[in-house]
């Protein structure tokens, strides 16, 4: 969970930056490949049925209107990050809240870290328009703005929380430490969000983990002309 507030309307005008850049990448961009099966679109990445299905609906759908997208998959702790055509450009393990949940406490953005109980510490699921932005430190991906949720760069936080560690190890069990917020590697965040997602926005899916997949995301619709929720 990242910086808030007083930074509302310096975070407006990136938006709309962003936004004007995005529409021009978008008219730009080669055309989705939406007949490419999710298998091939993984490659040789591990990969979980949900992510699949996601990855699947929203090339067909066109959900992504043509903009680079991410999908978190929170049960197995990894970030996938594709161009607007649908190509995956790279994966990487994530630390996500502590709390497993798909919902944001009301107000919880506007609160100080410090008041946020064990059991507020989730990361939300759905589908939000990102773009690049800053807290008080660093640029970071901003998910969702009111709700402080961001993606950024592994932060060092208490040497008991080990968060290095817990990238690194080799099961998701213990990537659950954050506020809320998505912490990937940096050179994942540097070499590849950042990159794409800069003069741009773009889309991020947060896979639900205590709620059906498609009470989340509207996977009913497959037509390329098909209305994103």
């Amino acid at each position: 969970m990242a910086g808030f507030g007083s930074r509302a309307a310096r975070y407006g005008v990136l938006v709309a930056v962003a936004l004007a850049a995005g529409v021009a990448s978008a008219a730009g961009a080669r055309p989705v490949a939406a007949s490419t099966p999710a298998t091939a679109r993984f490659g040789t990445a591990a990969v979980s049925s949900d992510a699949r299905d996601t990855v699947d609906w929203v090339m067909r759908s066109r959900d992504n209107q043509a903009l680079p997208f991410v999908v978190i998959d929170k049960v197995n702790a990894v970030v996938f990050a594709f161009d607007g055509a649908g190509v995956l450009r790279d994966t990487a393990p994530a630390l996500l809240g502590l709390a497993r949940g798909d919902d944001s406490v009301p107000g919880i953005g506007q609160r100080k870290l410090a008041t946020i109980t064990p059991a507020e510490r989730t990361t939300p699921a759905g589908r939000f328009q990102a773009s690049i932005g800053a807290d008080f430190e660093q640029d970071i991906l901003w998910i969702d703005y009111a709700a402080a949720l961001s993606l950024h760069r592994v932060i060092a936080g208490r040497r008991i929380d080990d968060r290095a560690g817990r990238l690194a190890s080799a099961t998701p069990d213990d990537n659950r430490i954050s506020y809320g917020c998505v912490n990937v590697p940096a050179r994942f965040y540097d070499g590849v969000i950042k990159p794409l997602f800069t003069g741009t926005v773009g889309i991020v899916y947060i896979l639900p983990e205590t709620r059906p997949l498609r009470s989340v995301f509207a996977m009913t619709a497959s037509a390329p002309d098909a209305v994103p929720h």
